[in-house]
């Protein structure tokens, strides 16, 4: 599936009305997006071993709502790996439900903030199935509510208010994994920048007409791995932490996921953008990859591993960099003075990416003995598919291949929402530093002709993913974002040309045709390789819920506090626990002779673990205690839901909970 590229005539000068003086109306949102933490499979890396066991840290969506009192625009990041077209499609259909038109695939955008951490199982296609475990209804089904309660929230919460911009660099906080393939664009175009990644942070404050800060939404270039593919608990990662710490810090006395401030983190042109700062070393020998292709003498690619600021510690990875993340983005809403002021717009196409077709002259010939294997079992791909790809070797054709359903999508969604001078273009998969830098100068170039002042902002892994999108230079060079790059190496060249036809609509303004709509298969139509929870099982003589090992008796803050329970399998769970909690951790007040809950598995400070041993299992639940910890007395309870057989042939869900003896945390060690 590739495309030929035309130009396109520059458009006329069409001078707009003036600025939109009046205040906007603006709502903000958060829910709980997080799925059941066990057995289903972790979404990133694709790797069928790395299944969810716990929760490191929960996931949310947050929406973002601006009305001008005749339009209405809506941005919504979620902590997820990427948004599927199965699961806009459904989004979309819950809201037209709710809200009948007024949110639609036109004005709505949806983004993943690229976290590999967040739960699988949402996609209808084929590829992705595989790699997931198929369809999952479950955890398809909690992202929705998620994105769609965000929504009712935001819509909820409308009011008259204020936006204000802010924008600045960030250091030290991303790397170009794939230099060598960068380095294949222009000399003249790099030498424009002064870094192979974008160090730009792009930042919006919304405030109502009072001047109380509502919520924050900002964008920047790095993917969400700073846990590591041998991470099995859910978790926001990075960008999500950045969220934790800004909203824990605005919303005074309420817990994790709770209060009225809403602080999100967005993914951008993230393609070849890691946190590993340190780059990649070879973990046998500790000396750096090979520059070229990332393997070492010994070991190949397999023990080449990037490196965090903190080296092989994910969790303090992920800490170092969302701090970075957070304190850049705290100092850019303190300084932000930049009105946003102006009409919104919305433009929205679907593109059937199989229309346009271009050859090359066939040079590579590929490895013979995976081309025999995919041969014999699915079929040589087209003479025109090799050509189109080149200098691309195919091993599976998924372009042509529609067994049990499309492998890939073909139908793709483009889209632009602007809010006055603020261009968010929403990029459909992970796009390069160089290629988000020629579709934000592309758009800007169309803007600039309508408008004094521009500025366009790629936000990316919106409303279907497609893999990468990387520069024709870098596809030759055909590393990991080269090859992913699945409609071609004129996939970025087709993007700019329906980006810049959106640009030109929104500014003439332009009626622009729909596009062919994409399928919606249905539920009988998926298939999922995930089984059906078994029955719980627990040891002899105990019950769910008891202490398998119990806490010590006194710790100090700094210390990790520790109690192991007879558990059921999180996935029984279900809908019963959305929104709430499988963990707390609870401090008793002397004077109300009360628990008050501090912490949940919602908080960074929390672990919980999910151990299973055949039908049997249990959860281990860590507090990190903080620096912050009040002395006193604590405990930690768990909740849960175990399923057992009623009868020959039913089965029922039942709740439990499990408390951990009480222990004292003090500020200094104790003598005994």
């Amino acid at each position: 599936q590739c495309f030929l590229t035309t130009e396109e005539p520059e458009p006329t000068v069409n001078p707009t009305a003036g600025p939109h003086e009046n205040p906007y109306l603006i709502g903000v949102g958060r829910a709980d997006c997080t799925g059941p933490p066990g057995d289903v499979p972790l979404m990133g890396y694709a790797n069928l071993e790395q299944t969810a066991a716990g929760i490191h840290t929960r996931l949310f969506s947050r929406a973002f709502i601006v009305d001008n009192g005749s339009k209405r625009v809506v941005f919504v990041t979620a902590d997820i790996g990427m948004v599927s077209q199965r699961l806009r499609l459904e989004v979309l259909k819950e809201l037209e439900v709710k809200y009948g038109i007024l949110y639609r695939q036109d004005n709505v955008i949806l983004s993943g903030t690229h976290t590999h951490s967040g739960l699988g199982g949402y996609f209808q296609y084929t590829l992705f199935m595989i790699t997931s475990k198929g369809y999952i209804k479950p955890s398809i089904k909690a992202i929705v509510n998620g994105i769609v309660k965000s929504i009712d929230i935001a819509h909820r919460s409308i009011k008259p208010g204020r936006i204000y911009m802010s924008k600045g660099e960030l250091e030290e906080s991303n790397l170009n994994r794939s230099p060598h393939s960068y380095l294949n664009n222009p000399a003249e175009e790099r030498n424009k920048y002064k870094s192979n990644t974008d160090k730009q942070v792009t930042l919006l404050k919304f405030t109502d007409l009072d001047g109380d800060g509502m919520g924050m939404l900002s964008w920047f270039a790095v993917h969400a791995v700073s846990m590591n593919y041998t991470n099995q608990m859910v978790s926001s990662d990075n960008m999500g932490y950045a969220s934790y710490l800004l909203e824990q810090e605005k919303n005074i006395g309420f817990l994790p996921g709770e209060g009225p401030f809403v602080a999100a983190f967005a993914s951008s042109n993230l393609g070849d953008a890691s946190p590993n700062i340190r780059g990649p070393f070879c973990a046998n020998t500790g000396l750096p990859c090979d520059y070229l292709n990332s393997s070492c003498p010994i070991g190949g690619l397999k023990m080449c591993v990037a490196l965090g600021p903190a080296g092989s510690d994910m969790f303090n990875n992920t800490k170092i960099i969302g701090e970075n993340i957070f304190k850049r983005a705290k100092d850019l809403y303190g300084k932000a003075r930049q009105e946003v002021r102006g009409p919104l717009h919305a433009a929205h196409q679907w593109v059937n990416m199989t229309d346009v077709t271009v050859q090359l002259n066939s040079t590579h010939t590929g490895d013979p003995f995976w081309d025999g294997i995919r041969d014999a079992l699915l079929g040589a791909p087209s003479n025109e598919t090799q050509d189109c790809h080149q200098p691309k070797p195919i091993l599976f054709s998924t372009g042509e291949m529609t067994w049990p359903l499309p492998w890939h999508p073909s139908i793709v969604d483009v889209q632009i929402i602007t809010i006055g001078p603020v261009a968010i273009v929403a990029i459909p998969g992970e796009m390069t530093t160089m290629s988000g830098r020629r579709i934000r100068e592309a758009v800007k170039q169309v803007r600039i002709k309508y408008h004094t002042h521009t500025n366009v902002v790629v936000a990316g892994l919106c409303n279907i993913y497609t893999h990468y999108i990387t520069t024709y230079e870098e596809y030759q060079i055909q590393r990991y974002e080269g090859a992913s790059t699945i409609y071609g190496p004129h996939t970025l060249s087709a993007y700019i040309q329906k980006f810049r036809g959106l640009a030109k609509a929104i500014a003439e303004p332009t009626e622009l045709p729909k596009g062919p709509e994409p399928p919606f298969f249905k539920d009988s139509q998926l298939f999922s390789l995930l089984p059906a929870a078994a029955v719980d099982k627990k040891p002899i003589n105990t019950t769910f819920g008891e202490v398998l090992e119990r806490v010590d008796s006194e710790y100090t803050v700094g210390d990790v506090a520790s109690v192991t329970f007879v558990a059921g399998n999180p996935r029984h769970s279900g809908d019963i626990v959305r929104d709430k909690t499988f963990v707390t951790v609870e401090k008793y007040h002397n004077s109300t002779a009360h628990w008050d809950v501090v912490h949940t598995d919602a908080s960074w400070e929390t672990r919980f673990h999910w151990v299973k041993n055949g039908a049997e299992s249990n959860a281990t639940i860590e507090w990190h205690i903080p620096l912050s910890a009040q002395a006193g007395s604590y405990r930690i309870r768990h909740f849960g839901h175990y399923k057992q057989r009623k009868g020959f042939l039913e089965t029922v869900i039942m709740a439990y909970e499990g408390v951990s003896d009480v222990f004292r945390v003090s500020k200094i060690k104790s003598n005994y």
